[in-house]
């Protein structure tokens, strides 16, 4: 094998498709027995430009373009709606100004024109943003696509094989699983939220680590509404519809890292406190309780994604917090560029480099929800 992959989530499918579509042996280890059952398989799938930091912007804007072309992906363009507070005009402003620069479709509007979309209360907004090119996909399906095309290209997927230690030898890294040990120049982590847990493995310290978050859902509406993902960017409350149902969250700051499983609905209260401020009309419907789920978004210390090199012949591709999904398929050509041109050559990757925490290069992305 040239390349362990190592993660069978969207991130991981994405490499190991354009790792092979360069030519090169992959062999992809996952500790599931299927793919995507990790932080990929608990996303909303929502996909969005609107981001401050232009390498967040156009690894979105790529990835969005890519699956729009892609049937399995099922990609739906239902927009996001930014509600803007005062405190916020300016700092969404100077995002608004980096989105146009890079040609990416995000349009200001009035709060008269943004309430044509989803009903609200405007008490301490200033303005809203929309990215018509903004929207949701299926994860499953892009990721099943991604091995697919892998595996077509000859690659190998295995199943319950977890990593439980690798070490560089000779040349190549030497990765050993329940099953088996395997061998290759090039070792690639596409681990999630469990990042850290195999760094630690390795004998490494990679800055990431789990931080549990919760979606839930209502009941049925009884009223018609196809609700763009709308963000009251005062609170970080969110909404979007999904068929007949009102998807609503909201990030809970004080949650600690950890693998903490499960729903927290002592939480909920906090959520509908801010939701129900903004919009009204959330009080006449039911919460689903069945319907409603968890997952775990990958975090780092500055909320932006590892890409790159941390030691020789090895890359990572983790710590997205809560955006691996919507960035992937770029994120997997970047990584086929890494490890087979020697560098990223399609954006430069700088910015995120493993590096810049042992540096103090924290970055300030505003688009964090």
């Amino acid at each position: 094998m040239d390349v362990l992959v190592v993660g069978a989530g969207i991130v991981g499918a994405a490499c190991a498709f354009r790792l092979a579509e360069r030519g090169l042996r992959v062999l992809v280890l996952e500790k599931e027995a299927t793919f995507a059952q990790g932080s990929t398989g608990r996303s909303a799938g929502g996909v969005r430009v609107q981001f401050s930091e232009p390498l967040n912007i156009l690894l979105s804007y790529r990835s969005i373009l890519e699956y729009r072309e892609i049937p399995e992906a099922a990609y739906r363009p239902i927009g996001y709606l930014f509600l803007v507070p005062e405190a916020l005009a300016e700092a969404q402003e100077e995002a608004l100004r980096t989105q146009r620069s890079l040609g990416v479709p995000v349009r200001k509007l009035s709060l008269a024109e943004a309430k044509d979309l989803v009903p609200f209360r405007e008490e301490g907004l200033a303005y809203a943003t929309f990215g018509p090119l903004d929207g949701v996909m299926d994860p499953h399906g892009a990721t099943a696509y991604y091995l697919r095309q892998a595996v077509r290209l000859g690659a190998e997927v295995r199943f319950a094989e977890p990593l439980l230690g690798a070490r560089r030898e000779g040349g190549v890294w030497w990765v050993e699983t329940p099953k088996g040990r395997y061998e290759a120049p090039y070792l690639l982590l596409c681990t999630g939220a469990w990042t850290g847990e195999v760094g630690r493995r390795l004998g490494l310290e990679l800055p990431v680590w789990p931080v549990r978050r919760m979606l839930f859902a209502t009941a049925p509406a009884p009223f018609p509404h196809a609700f763009p993902l709308t963000i009251d960017l005062s609170t970080g409350f969110y909404l979007r519809s999904e068929g007949e149902r009102v998807l609503l969250g909201r990030s809970n700051p004080g949650e600690p890292p950890g693998f903490r499983e499960g729903m927290d609905w002592t939480w909920l209260e906090q959520v509908l406190e801010a939701g129900l401020a903004r919009f009204p009309f959330l009080g006449g419907l039911a919460l689903d309780r069945r319907a409603s789920w968890w997952g775990y978004y990958e975090v780092t210390p500055d909320h932006n994604p590892l890409l790159g090199p941390v030691e020789e012949g090895l890359w990572v591709a983790a710590g997205f917090s809560g955006h691996g999904v919507q960035q992937a398929a770029m994120v997997g050509r970047l990584m086929a560029e890494e490890v087979a041109l020697g560098g990223a050559k399609s954006l430069d990757l700088s910015p995120f480099r493993p590096e810049r925490f042992r540096q103090g290069r924290l970055l300030r992305e505003q688009g964090i929800v």
